[in-house]
């Protein structure tokens, strides 16, 4: 991490900095900041291992209820560009409180959603309105600490990003076994209206100059068209059989006619919503590319292990957060050492580290049959960890470096836009070509044991013999072969997830190697 950091979007040039906080106020506006970003960054996690049971409370397959992940994943990413634009309009103090308060509000009706189409809608809410939240953290933190002491500020609010991964699928799965799933969303609450009062009631002296600058409302209209059609499309493709369904056509059509005309806009925009011409730059363009599509398949792996584990392993969803939390362990440990050493080392060489470690993971998942254990689960998911902490920080370094400081709040916001799309979209494909993969093993069994095979004749028989009748045992049978082939298929996708890792180590080394003790950027923002 670099000692410095881009300066709050709102300030005005050479306007002087208010002085830093010292004593209680530092303290307890620390604690707020990171309360609310380590609530922000909970949510991203904590549904994952509760969409077995949103799904089946709501009535919808498990793959909509993914669209509780997208959703989210999608209206965050939109709203992040605009957080520049935002502070210079309604200051940082201001924006932050307002998005917390909101965050608690749309939490609120989450949990009282009694359909599918209602949570979607209030999780669209909530992950608009969390845009802002974590880079304004940021900002506002590194403002309330001497410059000197700005890589431990940096440090304190990395470590509630890294601890949330942890605590998301426990909390999860506890509260969902224990008490019910609307309570993920209602713990928001209590920890965001503590966060705003005490941010407030600390910060708002402390308020950035707000000016009033024209937006790009074309750029921003053709921004929610492209990627709102794109990610509809990858939900609901496999429901309406892809490109036999007119709905999926036109969405498609959208999605390539509102990204074309997007480019053409933003390029020639006198205040465009999105710098694109940041994509010029070699480190920008590769960098963010291979960021971006590391975490669509990344994190579309995190949000298939707890659906196959719950589905088809007979996982609670306690189960499942145990079995999913310690990726974060490594990560906790390691993290400190690769920001310090981001400046020294080559980060090429880390982020290739990190791609090797994660194809290392997803092979070794690969291998997962109906009988793998509880503790050879385990292990792939705590050396993942490991893989985390080389991630992230190396790869924003290269993202970021070489750029004028004016430029880096831009290109931080383009960056996070484009992860974040990418997580989202991943998530819809991992699933979607599971579902695919398993009806393909799913018809290779069934032609192997069909009614008059000896194999299926002699389990029918054993299963008889327990007590159950003929169309029972054919139940029974059916299902133990959608576990192997749900099983299977995870199995597909996690080797092609380590061929996509391994593939992409190619795209880190176009990147040209920061100047030797320059961090430029700080990682934070990544997470």
């Amino acid at each position: 991490m670099s000692a410095a950091a881009p300066a709050a979007p709102g300030a005005a040039p050479g306007q002087a900095a208010p002085p830093p906080l010292y004593g209680p106020a530092l303290v307890l506006g620390t604690l707020s900041l990171s309360l609310a970003t380590f609530m922000n960054v909970l949510d991203s996690s904590i549904a994952n291992v509760s969409l077995p049971a949103i799904a089946g409370d709501l009535g919808v397959s498990p793959t909509q209820g993914t669209w509780v992940i997208t959703s989210f994943g999608v209206a965050n990413a939109i709203s992040v560009p605009l957080t520049g634009w935002l502070t210079q309009r309604f200051g940082a103090v201001r924006l932050f409180t307002w998005s917390v308060l909101l965050f608690v509000l749309a939490s609120w009706l989450c949990g009282f959603a009694p359909s599918l189409e209602l949570l979607i809608a209030f999780r669209v809410l909530q992950g608009a309105v969390a845009g802002p939240m974590i880079p304004l953290s940021q900002t506002l933190l590194l403002a309330s600490y001497p410059r000197e002491k700005a890589g431990t500020a940096l440090a304190l609010w990395g470590v509630t990003t890294l601890v949330a991964p942890v605590a998301g699928p426990l909390l999860g799965g506890w509260i969902t076994d224990h008490i019910s799933w609307p309570w993920i969303f209602y713990i928001n609450i209590p920890v965001g209206l503590a966060a705003a009062a005490v941010t407030w009631g600390i910060y708002k002296d402390r308020e950035t100059p707000v000016r009033k600058l024209p937006i790009d409302t074309i750029g921003l209209a053709l921004l929610v068209l492209w990627v709102g059609a794109l990610q509809l499309m990858l939900d609901k493709g496999h429901e309406e059989d892809w490109f036999h369904s007119g709905l999926i056509v036109a969405l498609a059509l959208a999605a390539a006619i509102g990204l074309a005309v997007f480019i053409v806009w933003e390029l020639t925009a006198e205040h465009p919503v999105v710098d694109l011409r940041l994509f010029a730059g070699r480190n920008f363009a590769f960098g963010a590319l291979s960021l971006s599509v590391a975490y669509g398949v990344f994190f579309g792996n995190v949000v298939l292990m707890p659906l196959w584990l719950q589905q088809w392993m007979g996982y609670t969803a306690t189960a499942a957060g145990w079995a999913l939390a310690p990726v974060g362990v490594l990560a906790i440990v390691l993290t400190p050492l690769v920001g310090k050493k981001v400046s020294q080392w080559d980060p090429r060489r880390m982020a290739t580290g990190a791609f090797i470690g994660f194809a290392l993971v997803l092979w070794l998942r690969s291998h997962f049959t109906t009988q793998t254990d509880f503790a050879h689960i385990l292990i792939p998911t705590l050396m993942q960890g490991a893989a985390m902490a080389f991630f992230f920080i190396p790869l924003t370094t290269l993202t970021l470096s070489g750029l004028a400081p004016e430029r880096i709040p831009s290109a931080a916001g383009l960056s996070n836009f484009v992860r974040i799309t990418a997580g989202a979209m991943g998530t819809s494909i991992a699933t979607t070509l599971w579902n695919t993969r398993a009806s393909l093993h799913h018809a290779q069994y069934a032609e192997s044991l069909g009614q008059g095979s000896p194999a299926a004749a002699e389990a029918v028989a054993r299963l008889e013999g327990a007590g159950l009748s003929t169309e029972q045992a054919w139940g029974q049978i059916n299902r133990l072969v959608d576990q192997q082939a749900f099983t299977r298929a995870a199995d597909d996708i996690f080797l092609a997830s380590a061929g996509v890792f391994l593939l992409l180590i190619v795209l880190i080394w176009f990147t040209k190697r920061p100047a030797r003790g320059v961090a430029g950027a700080d990682a934070g923002g990544a997470h």
